[in-house]
């Protein structure tokens, strides 16, 4: 995609730019991966693909500068040696682009606070009666223009962001009414729903509920959390419904579809202990990972490596980014320089 024509509007949008963040709040974990960065990785040789690491999201719950640092790094060599790959995806960290905290204050001048109200986190914190400062009032404007720094056209997001999505549009919407065909309007590319992944306790898989099965941790230490899996108290010998079972639902996100269709017979037959189903979630889980877990030594060996691909691509990043910028600043009035910069 082309930066500004003469008349310092948005240009026509030939093809697909995908865009979408991750927070590094914590070791990514299963339910990251099913939920969200598998279906990144599919999705990045389907057109132009930013992914970024949002460490200034992130601010919000992580105060810890060394423990944020090494959540970046961390996430970036889980995220290379997951599959996403430089050659087709734009992989960079938040905070290197400052454009787009600066295109953050241009949104917020029309951002009214009855639409920062609504949004959920925040009125979530309020409803529970939990303090909330305004890096988390103002969270989803800091999303809108990570969004709207890049021309972004999809945006692959969970059921739960889609609000957010639709913030962005109508910032984008008031912004352009009031100052011309500014932004490309996003629309949400809702992630494939159907791999829903269940914690350690039977609740959705979340850092927050400390139920999670980390990506890269030992084998030895994963399966010792699968042994202590919550079970029913079902004999052995009865019949038990597969698609009813927490316990299968993560065994059927890492067997082949063979060994998925082989289990549920043995849920519905029944005459099992559910230790046996344990043992094998944590034995097809090491072999689904094993791959990724040689990848992420390697990487992580290779001095300056991640450093490069970040580097590479937050100077991609900011080169997108400076030019929705200025296009937005003189539209608005900002800039002095002559229109038909690219």
């Amino acid at each position: 995609m082309s930066g500004s024509d003469a008349s310092g509007k948005v240009p026509s949008v030939r093809s697909s730019r995908i865009l979408s963040g991750i927070q590094p709040t914590g070791r990514f974990h299963w339910g990251n991966y099913f939920g969200a960065i598998r279906q990144y990785i599919e999705l990045q040789t389907t057109g132009d693909a930013f992914y970024f690491i949002a460490d200034l999201h992130a601010l919000t719950t992580v105060r810890e500068p060394s423990r944020l640092r090494e959540l970046v790094r961390d996430a970036a060599i889980d995220l290379l040696a997951l599959g996403l790959d430089p050659a087709h995806a734009t992989l960079f960290v938040q905070s290197d682009v400052p454009e787009v905290t600066e295109l953050t204050w241009l949104l917020l001048t029309v951002t009214p606070m009855g639409l920062l109200e609504r949004c959920h986190a925040y009125k979530e914190k309020k409803t529970k009666g939990l303090p909330a400062d305004a890096g988390l009032f103002t969270y989803p404007v800091l999303m809108a223009a990570d969004i709207l720094a890049y021309d972004a056209t999809t945006v692959p997001v969970g059921e739960d962001q889609v609000q957010h999505i639709e913030v962005c549009r109508d910032l984008a919407g008031t912004f352009n009414h009031h100052y011309g065909d500014v932004f490309v309007l996003p629309k949400a590319r809702v992630l494939d729903g159907s791999a829903k992944v269940p914690g350690t306790d039977g609740q959705k898989m979340s850092k927050s509920y400390e139920n999670t099965l980390d990506l890269f941790e030992t084998p030895a230490s994963q399966k010792k959390k699968i042994m202590r899996i919550t079970t029913d108290s079902r004999p052995m010998e009865e019949p038990k419904d597969p698609e009813a079972d927490h316990l299968f639902a993560l065994y059927r996100l890492v067997a082949t579809p063979e060994e998925t269709a082989a289990m549920a017979e043995t849920y519905r037959r029944g005459g099992f202990g559910y230790g046996e189903v344990k043992k094998a979630v944590a034995a097809v889980a090491e072999r689904f990972f094993a791959d990724a877990r040689a990848r992420r030594e390697t990487i992580a060996a290779d001095d300056g490596l991640v450093e490069k691909v970040l580097a590479d691509g937050a100077d991609r990043a900011r080169s997108q980014a400076a030019r929705v910028l200025d296009r937005a600043k003189r539209a608005c009035g900002l800039s002095l320089r002559k229109a038909g910069r690219a």
